[in-house]
């Protein structure tokens, strides 16, 4: 495995409930798992970096046991990036090409480049644009215009943004985890890299990621993001019903959740009885499990609600042919994809990765996923870019 020419694709999760790391290699246009590793996440607060000395700490361990797996060092990941500051607009760009021509793709990155400069508030910055289609002399719809001819060029961009004191936080937090930060990519689309087949997106197809502190969404239609968004309902939310529904710690509503809990009823055994922790050193009690579900089946119909009216305004009502994909932590609670079938009236799937060889059945669920995808974008960039430094955020393009 040494040598100079190895080219190494690294994705880095760093959520705030795990960090996660995957280490994989390009070779031959195909990548391959060779390592992971994960930590407890430290430094976080609702959702946001309250420590970035303990954020930095828990990058280092997972990075650590991921190089000791791989048995390769490694200096650089692409980073995912979620949460509340997530935001996405549509923009246009206008490039008047003052008589008519053939198309190159020159022209279409600079329409791309135009669309960029939307006008942004003082605190965000621009993490991903992601074009949809173009416009030439006024002919709609056109996916590649590379070879037509005309004069005026419009390009239709979906454009996400961040908080740029987040950005820069979670940036120089693994900077001093001594890595480098090769591009910063909005997890909900990462998760979708891994996930969501080409063919799929086409058809229409909305990611649903669910973390500790937010759930990111990414819909997607012919091919084009046409939302991305963060919610603020997420898998603590589930954890804070319980604690508060049964009057426990914060800790037990979360075993209580993962060891007894289900998104919908019919699916466990509602009838029986669940043994309930008792505070001040009391005896425990019995509670109807049907209690604890019905909390639960609550809070996940109204995740999915959000989830629902997102998807009318980008215009995806009834257009999701291949349904929801759910990913992150919190797409492991069992019933889930039933309550966002039920919600959506769309199919509902865990998202999975796919496309990397070798990859070990031990991390084939949903709190993987964004990882996976992390790396694999991080291989499409080795692979177009031949290793050299990455093209700035507005030609990202264009990987989809």
């Amino acid at each position: 495995m040494a040598g100079s020419r190895v080219k190494l694709a690294v994705g880095l999760d760093a959520g705030s409930a795990r960090t996660r790391c995957v280490v994989c290699v390009v070779e031959e246009g195909k990548i391959r798992f060779l390592g992971s590793g994960e930590a407890e996440a430290r430094g976080w607060a609702k959702g946001r970096i309250a420590d970035r000395a303990q954020l930095s700490e828990s990058v280092k361990l997972a990075a650590r046991e991921a190089e000791r797996q791989a048995q390769i060092g490694f200096d650089a990941a692409v980073v995912g990036l979620g949460g509340d500051a997530i935001k996405g607009a549509n923009a246009r760009g206008v490039y008047e090409l003052g008589r008519p021509r053939q198309i190159d793709e020159s022209d279409m990155r600079y329409a791309v480049e135009l669309a960029c400069r939307v006008r942004l508030e003082d605190d965000r910055i621009l993490l991903q644009v992601l074009p949809q289609d173009f416009t030439l002399d006024g002919r709609t719809g056109i996916l590649n215009p590379r070879g037509y001819r005309g004069s005026r060029l419009e390009a239709n961009v979906h454009v996400v943004t961040t908080s740029a004191i987040d950005h820069q936080a979670l940036v120089s937090a693994v900077h001093h985890a001594h890595l480098a930060v090769e591009e910063t990519v909005f997890e909900a689309m990462a998760a979708g890299y891994a996930s969501v087949m080409p063919e799929e997106r086409e058809k229409g197809v909305a990611v649903v990621d669910i973390g500790l502190h937010s759930t990111d969404l990414a819909i997607y239609d012919g091919d084009a993001m046409v939302l991305a968004a963060s919610l603020r309902v997420s898998a603590d939310h589930f954890s804070r019903d319980v604690s508060a529904g049964f009057h426990v710690t914060h800790e037990d509503a979360e075993r209580l959740k993962i060891e007894y809990g289900c998104a919908i009823l019919g699916l466990t055994a509602d009838n029986t009885f669940i043994e309930v922790p008792s505070a001040d050193g009391r005896p425990s009690r019995e509670a109807p499990r049907r209690e604890l579900n019905d909390m639960l089946e609550a809070r996940a119909q109204f995740l999915f609600e959000y989830v629902q009216r997102k998807v009318i305004e980008a215009g995806m009502d009834r257009k999701l042919l291949e349904g929801v994909v759910l990913c992150g932590g919190g797409a492991r609670l069992n019933g889930m994809c039933d309550v966002a079938e039920q919600v959506l009236n769309c199919p509902a799937r865990n998202g999975l990765p796919v496309g990397i060889l070798d990859w070990p059945s031990r991390l084939n669920n949903p709190s993987w996923t964004t990882a996976a995808g992390l790396a694999m974008y991080s291989g499409r960039l080795k692979q177009e870019g031949g290793g050299r430094k990455p093209p700035p955020p507005f030609l990202n393009l264009l990987i989809r």
